[in-house]
C-alpha cells in the first residue's frame, strides 16, 4: 500500500508539472526612451513582477508572446523616440515558427518579435518550450506498470 501511495504522488506531482508548463504567460509593459522598465537589456524575471510598477506576467491564451520595437531607427539622433512594448498576441505567425522581423504594426513601421512559450519574450535569444511532454511519457510508461506489480 505504501509503494502504491508513493508511485501516485510521483504521477501526480509530474502531471502537476506538466501542466503549470502548459499555462503560458507573456510580460506586458512598455517603455518610451529611458521611461519604464521594459526597455533593454530586460533583467528581470517571473519573481520580480510583483515587485516592478508598469511590468507583469499575463496569461496568454494563444501561448504567443511578442515584442515591439518602434521608433529609435538608424538616423534617430537619440532614443526618445524609441518605444519597447512586451504583450500576449492573439496568434503567431501561420508557420509557427519564432522570429522577428519588419513589420507594420498600428500603421506603424515596428520591428517586431514572435515567440511561444511561458515568459519567452524577455530577451533577445528566443528558445523552443522545454521537453517535459518527451520527458513525461516515457516516466509515465515505467511508473504505471510498476505501481500495478505492487
Amino acid at each position: 500500500m505504501k509503494y502504491i501511495s508513493i508511485c501516485l504522488a510521483v504521477i501526480f506531482l509530474f502531471s502537476c508539472s506538466f501542466l503549470f508548463g502548459l499555462l503560458r504567460r507573456c510580460y506586458q509593459c512598455r517603455s518610451r526612451g529611458d521611461l519604464g522598465s521594459c526597455k533593454d537589456p530586460f533583467n528581470f524575471n517571473a519573481t520580480d513582477v510583483d515587485h516592478e510598477p508598469g511590468l507583469a506576467a499575463i496569461p496568454c491564451a494563444s501561448g504567443w508572446c511578442g515584442k515591439v520595437i518602434e521608433g529609435g531607427g538608424t538616423y534617430a539622433i537619440d532614443d526618445y523616440d524609441l518605444a519597447i512594448q512586451r504583450m500576449c498576441v492573439q496568434r503567431g505567425p501561420d508557420d509557427n515558427m519564432d522570429r522577428c522581423a519588419d513589420t507594420i504594426y498600428n500603421y506603424k513601421k515596428v520591428y517586431m518579435c514572435f515567440c511561444q512559450g511561458d515568459l519567452c519574450n524577455k530577451g533577445h535569444s528566443w528558445t523552443q518550450p522545454s521537453g517535459r511532454l518527451v520527458l513525461l511519457f516515457p516516466l509515465l510508461a515505467v511508473l504505471v506498470p510498476v505501481c500495478r506489480l505492487l
